[in-house]
């Protein structure tokens, strides 16, 4: 029983016992009053008789007519006359009759008036003893009446003394509600603070609980900021601040395999005569040009989001881009602010080559690289400051305009040519954790599957991603419902659908109509749209926590250093970005990074997953640093139950 039923019980019978306990007593003092009053009656009626038959020479007729007159007027119960013998003169009784009042209420308070008795005289002789009891039914409409008004009375003071009790009741419950919301969210790894509230004793219980949660945000501030530390001297050049070579390399490997990349354009940019600048003006000078150069890739990778530049080696730098972004025009602009910053430094008017190309998903590393050093060579060749483009062929069967690919995605929908795919999420004592399902659609009925990083890119600019993910659930909660030993399946949520207005309550429909499965269903949002659509994340994953739903990040690890911003998700788990996870066996900065990440995690309460395991090298180096599991193509999968 919950404290509040227990208050208002206790609050209820206590009124009662006092409400009862008031009436009781008022009627048993009040029946004292009637009693005394009566038997007062009684006695001076008695007197008063004895005296006016003594006074008139009497005789049995006489006193018998009195008696008789005396009785007839219906006050009284009894009026009788007894000789000095014992012997009755005169005799009237009532018979029971009803009483001015209900006959239970007689029977439970009965009313009991003393007989008034008194001698009548003839003369010095005694001539008899008369008797009088007063009749009780006025006494008892009386004690009724009285009774009603009390009850009455005490009702209204009740439910006065209930009203005062609810709002004070009220007054408790507001803030004891908040703290409790408090503990529960702390629980679901929501750490928030309140108000502190007013009732003195629920103060200290609210500003204790705040100080904690201050603290463990201190704390995980402070943890995140030494690892973020940690990964910026495992993955970054220390002269320039641009990623170095092993980190780009495993970001360029993550953008060609990842299920759902889209490709992207690579561009490779090699300084002219950097040893002959370093023999003309000193080490210094070479440095303060590496990072002018480091500095200028910076500024035109901020003008596109999920870029990253990188100096390779010595002479050599590198930027990736998305796949959106027009390379020729990209590399003159950035070959032009290079010539203007870097005037100082060179001579002759040879700053540096460009050499650039797009890529697609799944296309060989190798065979990229090739391309887009030959054409970085054959820019070096050509003349000063040269740019070259790596070209490659285009698939010509897909569609060319955003109104051709607005059709050919909504077409695909309306016939179903959309299915989801399926790949194993491993614990690391080697049971299912769950199924990662992305979702691949075709253009018509014998065409291709194409994977998400073909379509989606051009459905986030279409605003059509919201209808993809709806669909994804929708054939995720079925394949659930069809398979319950599965124990989990988890699809991928673009962060674009968070900003239409109608995703929400339609994916929040989807999986309440199926709450027999909900509790199976991973919903994972990349790190990057999290963080850029934030509050509308923020407000989803509530509403996925009351069917049960684990809720997630994908990608995660560049932005490490706010996950401070994150305390109040009440996340479940997290993928860790496989270009953190590529090669961790040999790179002992990353392995330090990703063992404090597993360790802050942890103590929240949240899951650590690693994306892109390629090796078993790499899944026993994730074992050892606490992951919870992995995906990627080293892991073996196990049939479906």
């Amino acid at each position: 029983m919950s404290m509040y039923r227990q208050l208002w019980l206790a609050i209820i019978a206590s009124m009662l016992l006092a409400l009862v306990g008031g009436l009781l007593a008022s009627l048993l003092s009040a029946r004292g009053y009637l009693e005394s009053q009566l038997a007062i009656k009684n006695t001076d009626n008695a007197t008063a008789l004895a005296l006016a038959l003594s006074q008139s020479d009497p005789d049995p007729v006489s006193v018998d007519l009195v008696s008789a007159s005396l009785f007839d007027s219906g006050h009284y119960q009894l009026v009788r006359v007894l000789d000095p013998t014992g012997n009755v003169i005169s005799e009237r009784i009532a018979p029971q009759g009803e009483f001015d009042a209900p006959a239970w209420f007689a029977a439970l308070l009965p009313i009991q008036s003393a007989p008034g008795q008194a001698q009548i005289s003839n003369g010095w002789k005694q001539f008899g003893t008369v008797t009088l009891i007063s009749h009780s039914r006025f006494a008892y409409g009386a004690l009724w009446k009285s009774a009603c008004d009390m009850t009455l009375a005490l009702a209204l003071a009740g439910l006065v003394g209930g009203w005062l009790g609810s709002s004070v009741l009220g007054r408790l419950r507001r803030p004891l509600d908040t703290v409790i919301e408090q503990a529960t969210a702390i629980t679901q790894r929501r750490f928030v603070t309140v108000e502190e509230p007013k009732v003195p004793e629920l103060k200290q219980l609210a500003s204790a609980m705040n100080a904690t949660v201050g603290r463990l945000k201190s704390m995980f501030d402070d943890e995140a900021l030494r690892l973020e530390q940690v990964r910026q001297e495992a993955n970054f050049d220390n002269l320039t601040g641009l990623a170095n070579r092993a980190y780009f390399m495993a970001r360029l490997r993550q953008s060609m395999d990842s299920e759902d990349s889209s490709g992207g354009l690579l561009l490779m940019v090699r300084l002219a005569d950097l040893a002959g600048i370093n023999r003309r003006l000193g080490r210094a000078a070479t440095d303060d040009f590496l990072k002018l150069t480091g500095s200028v890739l910076k500024r035109v990778a901020e003008a596109h989001s999920e870029s990253v530049p990188a100096r390779l080696n010595g002479a050599d730098f590198a930027l990736l881009v998305p796949a959106n972004v027009e390379g020729q025009e990209l590399a003159s602009r950035l070959i032009q602010v290079l010539i203007k910053e870097a005037a100082p430094f060179v001579e002759g008017g040879n700053t540096a080559a460009v050499g650039y190309g797009r890529f697609s998903q799944g296309e060989n590393i190798g065979e990229l690289l090739a391309r887009i050093d030959s054409a970085l060579a054959t820019a070096e060749a050509s003349q000063a400051n040269s740019v070259q483009e790596a070209r490659v062929s285009t698939d010509d069967d897909l569609p060319r305009t955003a109104d051709q690919w607005a059709i050919m995605i909504r077409r695909a929908l309306e016939h179903g040519w959309v299915r989801l795919i399926s790949f194993p999420v491993m614990t690391m004592s080697g049971g299912l954790s769950h199924r990662e399902c992305p979702l691949r659609l075709m253009f018509d009925e014998r065409g291709e599957w194409l994977p998400a990083g073909r379509f989606l890119p051009i459905a986030e600019r279409l605003k059509l991603t919201a209808d993809l993910d709806l669909k994804a659930v929708e054939l995720g909660l079925q394949d659930l419902a069809r398979t319950p030993a599965l124990p989990g399946l988890a699809i991928n949520l673009s962060a674009s659908s968070l900003d239409d207005r109608s995703f929400i309550p339609k994916l929040i429909t989807l999986v309440r109509q199926s709450a027999g499965a909900a509790d199976r269903l991973w919903l994972e949002v990349a790190e990057e749209g999290a963080f850029k659509h934030l509050e509308a994340f923020r407000a989803l994953c509530p509403q996925l926590k009351l069917y049960g739903c684990h809720v997630g990040l994908e990608h995660f690890g560049h932005r490490f250093s706010q996950i401070g911003q994150l305390h109040d998700l009440g996340l479940d788990y997290l993928k860790v970005d496989s270009s953190f996870v590529r090669g961790v066996d040999a790179n002992a900065g990353n392995a330090a990074f990703l063992k404090g990440l597993c360790g802050i995690a942890h103590n929240i309460g949240l899951v650590v997953l690693a994306e892109g395991g390629s090796t078993d090298a790499e899944i026993s180096a994730l074992k050892s640093l606490g992951f919870d599991g992995v995906t990627g193509p080293a892991v073996k999968d196990i049939p479906s139950a």
